[in-house]
């Protein structure tokens, strides 16, 4: 068995945009379930700004008050899933469109994954049963974690059939118990999956891995590929458990209180702190000297604080040590950085 490719991200706790919660309340509304019993504190005019986005843990709390107003069935959660489109996912969704064939979207969307709106991590395996699309949900909540598999892989699958109308599945397993009925199952999927399984899996004909795509334009492709590297950078920068530990850091004035000071107040092992920063393609040190070097220009643009008080300020030792880094940082120093940026007051003034 080999893997098709890895996907960008191994769990759910990453920034989102706010598609998805739009898409939930919709579907609530029009079951008769107004918008606020599912998100009290934010209006879905709120939610339309484009550059807002959403903490994982604020999308899971409107999927668990979802399940809790409309019902987590089965049937539920495969017509939730099915209501995701290409189009849902911008421009990340655009990309997989234009891609070539079935094996470069799959490749795209699993290298910007965090670009989705998915709980269940997708891994992509090829071996002789044909290609199989396999649904981690390990790390999610055991309370929801059915109806995420049952919305996810349903979203996933109607995305395929956007990208190639014609794409079917040769087999569907599940781990969860026989349900009382598959008739949603199969309006979904196209036929009657196996219960009790190992896995949550989806198995498709490899040959369609190389099949053309209809919408496929290489230049496309790549002027989304940029944007899509543009926008995870800002997300894994601004948001999710990055931000958590960034937050902390800003608070102690920059002082070096040690990851597993921070990951304590986060309630979490030092070990899962450093799993989740790594995931978000950051690590502790990086977010330390990131608000270490943003707090230092604060304060040495006020032109009252002299390079030792700043350094004292953020918990150095000696000033040295602290010249050593902002340079790191700049490219200057700070004595120089304060003759270049802060403007000098005319004698007499």
């Amino acid at each position: 068995m080999t893997e098709l490719a890895a996907p960008a991200i191994r769990d759910w706790d990453y920034p989102r945009g706010t598609a998805s919660v739009l898409l939930m309340l919709r579907f609530a509304e029009e079951r008769g379930i107004a918008p606020e019993r599912l998100l009290p504190a934010t209006s879905p005019e709120e939610l339309r700004a484009p550059e807002r986005q959403l903490d994982a843990h604020q999308e899971l709390a409107v999927v668990r008050a979802l399940c809790s107003t409309a019902g987590s069935g089965d049937d539920v959660a495969l017509d939730l899933g099915s209501r995701y489109r290409a189009s849902t996912f911008g421009i990340f969704g655009f990309a997989c469109i234009s891609s070539t064939t079935m094996r470069d979207a799959m490749e795209f969307a699993l290298r910007y994954l965090d670009l989705s709106f998915t709980f269940c991590i997708p891994h992509v395996e090829l071996d002789g049963d044909g290609v199989g699309l396999v649904l981690d949900d390990a790390r999610v909540p055991p309370d929801v974690a059915r109806f995420l598999v049952l919305r996810d892989l349903s979203a996933i699958h109607t995305v395929m059939r956007d990208l190639l109308p014609d794409i079917s599945l040769r087999r569907l397993e599940f781990r969860h118990p026989v349900p009382d009925t598959v008739d949603s199952y199969v309006d979904v999927f196209g036929l009657a999956p196996e219960f009790g399984a190992q896995q949550h899996r989806a198995t498709l004909d490899p040959a369609l891995l190389d099949r053309p795509l209809p919408q496929a334009n290489d230049q496309t492709v790549a002027l989304c590929a940029a944007q899509c590297d543009e926008l995870v950078a800002r997300r894994r920068r601004r948001s999710g458990t990055a931000q958590l530990v960034r937050e902390r850091l800003v608070r102690l004035g920059g002082v070096d209180a040690g990851m597993d000071a921070i990951a304590r107040q986060l309630t979490m092992s030092a070990r899962t702190l450093r799993r989740r920063l790594t995931e978000a393609g950051t690590g502790y040190r990086q977010l330390l000297d990131e608000v270490r070097h943003a707090l230092a220009e604060e304060m040495l643009n006020t032109g009252v604080l002299s390079v030792e008080d700043v350094a004292l300020r953020l918990g150095y030792a000696e000033a040295s040590s602290f010249i050593y880094a902002f340079k790191r940082w700049t490219g200057t120093t700070p004595a120089a950085y304060v003759r270049r940026s802060v403007p000098r007051v005319p004698p007499g003034r």
